[in-house]
């Protein structure tokens, strides 16, 4: 089986071309395990399988690195666009990309022929407690106590077809993330568990965040989740509509058009290597 290995900010996936590569989906869980491995395996944050569709232009099969389905990664989304047009799979700098149901509108930007950034219009946030989903008694999760391991913190939650749990706190960089990170992932207000960031505000144009991705645990970058902390941002009046995010693995900057209800998010895309397992 051929694939390539792809990342944005450092958050790496496997990517296979599912109109080649055949796999059976009982089969999918724990191929996603074994490739993801970084010590047995290709090594990476997850696999996305790239297929046909008659909704998009393409579709994107995700998948966490412990095999669970992911419904969206924006650090994924760009990369599948670079891989589809540096590949010769489309000509179009504009395409349609469908995950789990939700189409994304991505525009694409070239450098000496490739692919170099790409501009992703994520569609709107989902703020609706029960919709993103977490356990409150309000109708929207801003500024909500939440109790983990004894200590009290402060989370607003959004949905970017995935669902992130922001905390602002002093001090990311040197947060114990991997003591922390699960038990917010598990916490029993989370009905599918979440995505956890972890935020400082810099000033109203910049962030820097960590992140702790559900079925994955702490990756360079999360694309959804810059997207969300952004929201969380503007929602707690700590930024204004357009943000650096700086992430472990670089750069990302994110709009929330708020008359539009639509977020933006534009970074890079790379590949590192092509391979056959």
């Amino acid at each position: 089986m051929k694939f390539t290995k792809m990342h944005g900010c450092g958050n790496d996936y496997i990517y296979i071309d599912g109109a080649k590569e055949k796999i059976t989906q009982e089969a999918k869980e724990d191929f996603v395990r074994r490739v993801s491995d970084r010590h047995f395996g290709v090594g990476g944050d997850g696999v996305i399988f790239i297929n046909a569709s008659d909704e998009a232009d393409f579709e994107m099969e995700m998948y966490n690195a412990d095999g669970s389905r992911a419904e969206m990664c924006g650090n994924g989304i760009r990369c599948v666009a670079k891989f589809v047009y540096d590949k010769g799979l489309t000509d179009k700098t504009d395409i349609s990309v469908i995950s789990c149901g939700k189409i994304k509108y991505l525009q694409l930007f070239l450098k000496d022929g490739r692919v170099d950034t790409v501009r992703v219009n994520m569609g709107a946030p989902e703020l609706k407690a029960e919709l993103v989903p977490v356990v409150c008694e309000r109708e929207q999760a801003v500024d909500e106590p939440i109790c983990v391991q004894g200590q009290n913190y402060k989370m607003t939650c959004v949905s970017m077809g995935n669902p992130h749990a922001v905390v602002f706190m002093d001090g990311v960089r040197e947060l114990d993330i991997e003591k922390i990170g699960p038990f917010f992932e598990n916490h029993e207000r989370f009905p599918r568990r979440t995505n956890t960031e972890f935020v400082e505000v810099i000033d109203r144009q910049t962030v820097l965040m960590r992140v702790w991705e559900r079925g994955t645990g702490e990756t360079l970058a999360c694309g959804t989740g810059a997207c969300a902390t952004v929201v969380a941002c503007i929602l707690n009046g700590l930024t204004d509509e357009t943000v650096t995010v700086k992430l472990l693995g670089g750069e990302l900057s994110i709009t929330w058009d708020r008359e539009a209800d639509l977020v933006y998010m534009t970074g890079p895309a790379v590949t590192v290597f092509e391979g056959e397992i």
